[in-house]
């Protein structure tokens, strides 16, 4: 248990510094171009590479690959792990060479169109630039899971700083060159590409560290069988998922210039307790799956599972209750500069809100997916995955006629509720230990705990308003006074109410508090 709180604690970390940093990219991009054409055009074209990199990635890819690289791993050691590794990033990167190719062929044609509008026409002209960033962090994601599994967190987890860095670097120069933003997020792209090499070599050299070294091998036969088995309906259910996203934005796009632009940043910020701790402990909790369901101990298995969603769940929701009650403050406290001004936090408001209430959900949904894949189950997600696709194009495209933007957003958490109780009882069925009935305990002492500090949270914002500061200022103040303390009323509720993994939260805590 230790050193899965050391593992946790990582990945914790490094991904904090990461969003961190990325919410710090984020801020000097919508400063510098607020909510304009060119912002959206870049969020959208941006959006093809990221795509693939959680299809061929991170997601189905990482999730085939796992398990059975863990087989091999026990079975084989490193060598045989090595040797099975090498052939899945040789026909990785084969695929990857094709794909970028025709796609930046496409792409180039349509940047040259005359037919499409010149929204359009934008966006395509972009992706031709951002397209290679694809091959760089689909390889990255491959050799970061290959890490992982070796039991080195650190490394794969610190690489998105790399890319946060080399983007805003990117970003001071082009604005001190040159501050037309016409020019300035050609500037933004050249650093996404400096991000992507550095994502990737770096990963690289930790593994060749461990004894990795990229050579073409001999095929291993039945394991790469077994892989292409389990991606195909994992690749299907990822292309949904990622479908779901890219319709989301299309959508956005065809309603105005700004949606793109406020959707992205409502979903970035929703998406920084999500990275900073879900991701941690899916990413953390994954590889144990794995092991136990090798071992055929399905006792085991339910027990860190339940584990791993009650720290989720128990984050989650506090998290998402704060970007509802303080949506605003912290709108104008991070983004309320240079070219995105109020009427650009108000609009973003409500969606924000829509987002945090849907925050438990998605983590819920994500680490249950992991659950899946770790069972070796890659059917499950896809069917899954195909109703919410749907749920979230109808309800989008019919929501969004009477709320625009906000629409949108309410057919994505729409779609999240129906993928996290779906995903739940598939997991569930066969396995009375993981039954919703063993969570109901924990999630009312989390939901009460949630709901008091929300309500001591919107006092807070209420005095503060009292003082008649400008709006920076009283934003600032609202944030600095109701963050620390909404999360002491939190945990102080928690370790009243008992909750099963208060220990659990308090040890990771005090394993990186200053030593005296």
């Amino acid at each position: 248990m230790l050193k899965n709180l050391k593992n946790i604690a990582v990945v914790s970390l490094s991904t904090v510094g990461s969003r961190l940093l990325g919410l710090l990219r984020d801020i000097l991009i919508f400063a510098a171009l607020g909510t304009s054409l060119w912002n959206s055009a870049f969020i959208l074209a941006f959006t093809l590479p990221n795509l693939f990199r959680r299809l061929l990635g991170e997601g189905a890819l990482t999730s085939a690959l796992v398990p059975i690289f863990s087989d091999v791993l026990e079975r084989e050691g490193r060598s045989g792990a090595f040797r099975f590794f090498n052939q899945v990033l040789l026909r990785l990167l084969l695929v990857l060479l094709v794909i970028v190719s025709l796609g930046m062929c496409a792409l180039h044609w349509a940047a040259g169109s005359e037919w499409l509008p010149e929204r359009w026409v934008t966006g395509a002209g972009l992706a031709v630039w951002l397209l290679p960033y694809m091959l760089f962090i689909c390889l990255a994601a491959i050799i970061s899971a290959g890490l992982n599994l070796l039991g080195r967190f650190a490394v794969a987890a610190a690489t998105p700083i790399l890319l946060n860095l080399a983007m805003i670097g990117a970003l001071a120069a082009g604005l001190w060159l040159d501050a037309e933003a016409a020019r300035v997020v050609y500037w933004l792209c050249g650093g996404v590409l400096l991000g992507g090499l550095l994502q990737l070599v770096v990963p690289a050299w930790d593994l060749m560290r461990q004894g990795w070294r990229p050579r073409i091998e001999g095929s291993m036969g039945a394991e790469l069988a077994e892989l292409w088995h389990l991606f195909l309906p994992g690749l299907m259910g990822a292309a949904i998922l990622q479908v779901n996203i890219l319709v989301s934005r299309l959508l956005a796009y065809s309603l105005d210039e700004a949606a793109v632009s406020v959707l992205y940043l409502a979903s970035r910020l929703m998406e920084l307790p999500l990275g900073v701790f879900t991701i941690a402990v899916a990413t953390v909790f994954f590889p144990l799956l794995a092991k136990t369901r090798s071992n055929g101990d399905e006792v085991e298995f339910s027990a860190v599972f339940m584990q791993g969603m009650r720290l989720v769940i128990g984050i989650s929701l506090p998290a998402g209750v704060g970007l509802i009650v303080l949506g605003q403050p912290i709108l104008e406290c991070l983004f309320l500069w240079g070219a995105f001004d109020q009427a650009d936090v108000m609009a973003t408001v409500p969606i924000l809100a829509i987002y945090g209430l849907g925050l438990p959900l998605y983590s819920a949904a994500t680490f249950a997916t992991r659950g899946l894949h770790a069972s070796k189950d890659m059917r499950t997600p896809v069917r899954v995955a195909g109703y919410c696709l749907l749920i979230n194009l109808f309800a989008g495209a019919l929501l969004m006629q009477f709320w625009g933007a906000a629409g949108l957003a309410t057919g994505n958490v729409l779609a999240a509720l129906a993928q996290s109780i779906l995903l739940w009882r598939a997991l569930s069925k066969e396995r009375a230990r993981l039954s919703f009935g063993a969570m109901w305990a924990a999630l009312v002492k989390v939901l009460l705990a949630g709901v008091v500090m929300g309500l001591v949270c919107a006092l807070a914002w209420q005095a503060v308003a009292q003082f008649d500061l400008n709006a920076k200022l009283s934003a600032a103040l609202t944030v600095a006074l109701c963050v620390p303390g909404g999360v002491a009323v939190y945990f102080a509720l928690l370790y009243f109410l008992r909750f099963e993994e208060m220990g659990t939260l308090l040890g990771m805590l005090r394993r990186y508090m200053p030593k005296k």
